[in-house]
């Protein structure tokens, strides 16, 4: 599909890929890191079918607009250039389906705009108090958490070209993929990364992120806040999550129920990249849940 290149209220151009009826109800998918759009690649013909479909590439990705501030990643923009794409296409209450960090996204949004964001799908991505607590809490989710301390050292950004991309793709990425990437895939991720200024700003959004990592033997100050009321997920919510991702363990699972009171889950076999590794298994449980 072409995309669309749309000028955001908040001062960014982002592409979009747009499917489906426009009169249909809408559905706003949010991809993760290091990807684009490209994540619902075997998701969007199926819902398009019945739904109005917006897939973007979010800021700093791909040749969306990449601002140059590290602060312009923190999770507050991001969620505003969600609301004012909404905004653009004039689309009030939308179904908000997010991976990774467009999870991470979607968590935020649904808690902070439930004026916009009507129902709720995550797709391997912690809520943000689960995975704070279980960087404190759980020893091999705080070991599988430190690639974020490496992604935060901004040292790294002048060896992410060429054959460094290469070398990204090989020993970073790859490892948390179960099935081979080559051909026109690898070839859409190399030229996405490639773009000027791309993976520094892609980098950012962990750098920007005010989650806390703890090195495995450090003992750091416990926040309060892990500890004391946090406001409830009230729209209904599908959890997919793959049970084979190496990067986010199931313990992100574990107390979910007590902060999304309307909730579903559904484990399936996969790695973290389920929604192109397994598209099969994620649209049968967003359809079977309702979508």
């Amino acid at each position: 599909m072409p995309l669309t290149r749309l000028s955001l209220s908040t001062g960014v151009d982002l592409d979009v890929e747009l499917a489906g009826p426009e009169d249909a109800p809408a559905v706003i998918l949010l991809h993760g890191f290091p990807e684009s759009h490209r994540t619902w690649r075997h998701i969007v013909p199926d819902l398009a079918r019945d739904h109005r479909v917006v897939a973007p590439d979010q800021r700093g990705y791909a040749r969306s607009s990449k601002p140059a501030a590290v602060e312009d990643y923190a999770p507050d923009r991001i969620v505003a250039d969600l609301i004012a794409l909404a905004d653009a296409l004039g689309i009030d209450r939308f179904t908000l389906v997010g991976h990774d960090w467009g999870g991470a996204v979607a968590w935020t949004a649904a808690l902070s705009r439930p004026d916009r964001v009507e129902r709720l799908v995550i797709v391997n991505a912690p809520h943000p108090l689960v995975f704070q607590r279980s960087l404190f809490d759980d020893p091999a989710q705080r070991a599988a958490s430190q690639y974020i301390t490496r992604f935060r050292d901004t040292g790294i950004d002048a060896g992410l070209t060429g054959r460094g991309l290469e070398r990204f793709f090989a020993s970073t990425f790859v490892q948390h993929v179960t099935s081979a990437i080559a051909g026109e895939d690898k070839a859409a991720y190399l030229d996405e990364w490639s773009q000027p200024g791309a993976m520094t700003a892609m980098l950012n959004w962990y750098r920007a992120s005010r989650i806390i990592v703890p090195a495995p033997d450090e003992t750091p100050p416990r926040p309060a806040f892990l500890d004391a009321p946090f406001p409830p997920v009230t729209q209904t919510t599908l959890v997919v999550w793959g049970t084979d991702d190496k990067a986010l363990l199931p313990v992100q699972l574990e107390g979910l129920d007590a902060l999304v009171p309307d909730l579903t889950v559904e484990r399936i076999a996969g790695g973290h990249f389920v929604p192109w590794q397994e598209p099969a298994a994620v649209l049968a449980a967003m359809r079977r849940w309702g979508i």
